[in-house]
């Protein structure tokens, strides 16, 4: 090694007086190898990792629990990068920060630097895991500025254990301190990045740095309330975004004036709800790790995946960790609990089948129920034998499904679960229903590189739109892209303020005439045929012997504009439904449509006046389902890349690879399919896969990868047909192609 090179290693590795007992000869000769961050031909060190670990040590870790246990876990499961728990509310390595509280435990010791070292001898990545949002008391004595204030001038103290403080997020503790702990991890052990939990709050603030700053941003006093139309809360929503993101950009910088090669990597994003804009993140973030650890209430086994098609509509084909629990996700927070072995088996299957990289979570080093640990083994070798596989370059689906998260913040406000997330959450369970895959799309991502793999784009109430994304969405339909739409869609602009009619008037056929009316009882929908052909329409299809379904329970009111095609739903207005003898329909005075299906070149458009997908997600009726489903497959119009008839219910994605395709079926087939956990996993018989094979790619094998063997296919016009006896869990179709 030249003598500059060594200065170099020297220097960022920061070999201090301090730090110098730190690293030894092997953590050198690390630094300059692939696995490390400081070697040239590591500059981007992002995709590299496919199986996490973390440990979230607790206070009394240092010094009782076993080191070498985890280290031989990790070997054995082969996982290639760790999180690992090394300071903010408790320090686990010797700092020299003033007011870093250290672990009680930790005396002369150094548990993060140790599990750092082992680690990184089995050629792991290692990010650092801080915590900011709470403090001890010494710290509020010094510095009472640093803590949060409630609305009525109280400073707060945590919740949980009331011995800490909660801190402010926007003022001098992460600025500053934080900081200064974040530069400290780094000069000491050259960690791949700096990965921080709760960093951006724990809600509204009033201290004197947030009164002051919100104050110079916009010349307002902080809201009281939070109505999004409140001038001043509209302010702070943007004020408090630009602060975070300030806030990360500054930690990102400090850490790369020590090691260029590493990033901030925040616990951040998601879906709609998100209160940061997703479309910055996945510009700041070379990579980025999905928090969803597992479910909790009625959620679907499905949201797993979903979290990571939200993550994917932003970071694109950047690396993405699924952080998922081995205990029980609960408000009742049993944080030393475990889950059920197939509960963990089917959550992380989902995030995996469509593009999740596993990540587990456990919290306290001391482990009391191992039952999970042979679980994790199971998975994780099973994906590192077929990691090849696993590396995604291409989604081939044909549908997206857009989220919008500024139709949450500014539409939605506190009604925005009902109002904006579960019209996506029935239009979601519909497309798994109808074994449809689908990406996510980001709103503000609705360019056409962005969107022109997509044959149809669904809008589940995307109320708020800008004049220019609805012009991007007439730009798409005029491309030859179809478009399925609900309800309010496109009736806001993007600050949540109503206009006089839709955007996309002109691409719906339908015109806005009143406010919407709901919820509506004992609604429902007539079935009517084509007067011309005097045949029903292929959006009824499977509804041939019935005469009406029951409509949504919230409708806009509407009128024709422009040429559409013959509606073959028609709107059945309320009528009472007590007393008994009073349950029947009033004579229609004028006849509504209760969906506008229109068409233009390639281009096709659906519009339901009604939250069709938001009543679907209520009360899951199966005739809700197929009309979703029916609108989808005719807006679409062309044959789906991939197709898996049989019984039961699956999640299915189709991906392309460097010299291969696979098709993720993921059987969600279960009695608690809709609350977890599962109690078993029911197979599902005789599933026929059809997939479409690109015409430049020569097929040399088809094989099953959780079966572990091959199986036989035949080939029909493009497409290979193959049958697949049984499917537990997850079953995956991997086709290779001549190199």
């Amino acid at each position: 090694m030249n003598d500059s090179r060594r200065a170099f290693i020297k220097q960022a590795v920061g070999l201090s007086v301090v730090c110098a007992a730190r690293f030894d000869s092997e953590d050198l000769a690390y630094a300059s190898t692939s696995n490390g961050v400081v070697g040239d031909d590591k500059a981007e060190w992002y995709q590299r990792p496919m199986r996490w670990a973390q440990l979230a040590f607790v206070e009394d870790d240092p010094g009782n629990y076993d080191l070498s246990l985890w280290l031989d876990y990790f070997q054995t499961i082969r996982a290639d990068a760790a999180c690992l728990s090394a300071g903010g509310v408790v320090a686990f390595y010797p700092t020299e920060i003033p007011l870093h509280y250290r672990s009680k435990w930790l005396g002369t010791m150094d548990t993060f630097g140790d599990i750092v070292a082992g680690c990184r001898k089995l050629g792991m990545n290692v990010i650092a895991r801080t915590d900011a949002h709470a403090c001890h008391q010494d710290v509020y004595d010094a510095h009472p500025d640093w803590i949060a204030v409630d609305e009525k001038g109280n400073k707060r103290r945590h919740p949980s254990d009331p011995q800490y403080w909660i801190t402010c997020a926007l003022g001098p503790y992460n600025f500053d301190f934080m900081t200064s702990v974040h530069q400290e991890i780094m000069r000491k052990y050259m960690v791949d990045g700096i990965f921080t939990n709760r960093w951006s709050g724990s809600g509204m603030c009033y201290c004197e740095h947030c009164v002051k700053s919100f104050r110079e941003f916009s010349g307002l006093d902080l809201p009281r309330n939070d109505d999004p139309q409140n001038p001043a809360r509209r302010q702070y929503l943007l004020w408090n975004q630009a602060r975070l993101f300030d806030l990360w950009r500054l930690w990102n910088q400090k850490l790369k004036e020590i090691n260029p090669h590493a990033s901030y990597i925040a616990n951040a994003g998601g879906g709609a709800l998100s209160p940061l804009d997703m479309k910055t993140i996945g510009e700041l973030a070379p990579t980025l790790f999905a928090d969803r650890q597992g479910r909790s209430g009625l959620m679907a086994p499905w949201a797993n995946g979903k979290n990571g098609k939200e993550y994917r509509a932003t970071m694109g084909q950047k690396a993405i960790g699924g952080i998922f629990s081995v205990g029980i996700e609960d408000k009742y927070r049993w944080k030393d609990s475990v889950q059920s072995s197939d509960e963990i088996r089917l959550w992380v299957a989902d995030g995996i089948a469509q593009g999740l990289r596993p990540w587990f979570t456990k919290f306290n080093a001391k482990p009391i129920d191992r039952r999970w640990l042979p679980v994790v083994e199971e998975i994780y070798k099973w994906h590192y034998a077929n990691e090849s596989y696993l590396r995604n370059e291409r989604s081939f689906a044909r549908v997206g499904l857009v989220y919008s998260q500024q139709t949450a913040t500014f539409y939605g406000g506190k009604r925005a679960q009902g109002l904006v997330e579960d019209p996506a959450l029935g239009f979601y369970q519909a497309l798994i229903e109808a074994r449809i895959p689908f990406e996510m799309v980001h709103d503000r991502l609705l360019d056409p590189d962005h969107v022109n793999q997509f044959r149809t784009l669904i809008f589940p109430n995307i109320a708020a739109l800008s004049i220019a994304q609805c012009q991007q969405i007439r730009e798409f339909t005029e491309r030859g892209g179809s478009v399925v739409a609900t309800y309010e869609t496109s009736l806001y602009d993007e600050w949540g303020v109503r206009r006089p009619d839709f955007g996309l008037s002109s691409i719906f056929g339908a015109s806005f005439t009143s406010d919407a009316r709901g919820p509506m009882l004992n609604s429902y929908l007539a079935l009517e045929k084509d007067p011309m052909s005097e045949t029903y329409h292929p959006i009824l299809s499977g509804f041939e012997d019935a005469t009406r379904l029951i409509n949504a329970t919230n409708q806009v009111n509407v009128k024709p504009v422009g040429h559409s095609l013959f509606s073959p739903l028609q709107i059945v207005p309320t009528y009472p439904d007590l007393p008994m003898e009073d349950v029947f329909p009033r004579p229609m005075k004028e006849r509504s449509p209760g969906v506008f299906l229109r068409e233009s070149g390639r281009s096709r458009v659906v519009y339901f006046p009604g939250d069709i997908d938001r009543t679907f997600w209520e009360v899951l009726d199966v005739d809700h389902a197929k009309l979703l489903r029916n609108a989808v497959l005719w807006a679409t119009n062309e044959t789906t890349p991939v197709s898996v008839e049989g019984q039961g219910v699956v999640d299915i994605s189709m991906w392309g690879q460097k010299n291969s395709m696979t098709v993720h079926i993921v059987n969600l087939t279960n009695p608690m399919m809709m609350k977890g956990p599962v109690r078993e996993v029911i197979p599902i018989a005789n599933q026929r896969v059809r997939i479409q094979i690109p015409k430049e790619r020569h097929l040399t094998r088809a094989k099953l990868l959780v079966s572990g063997k091959d199986i036989s296919y035949r080939r029909e016009q493009g497409f290979i047909l193959l049958d697949i006896s049984s499917i537990g869990v997850h079953e995956v179709v991997a086709l290779d192609f001549a190199i």
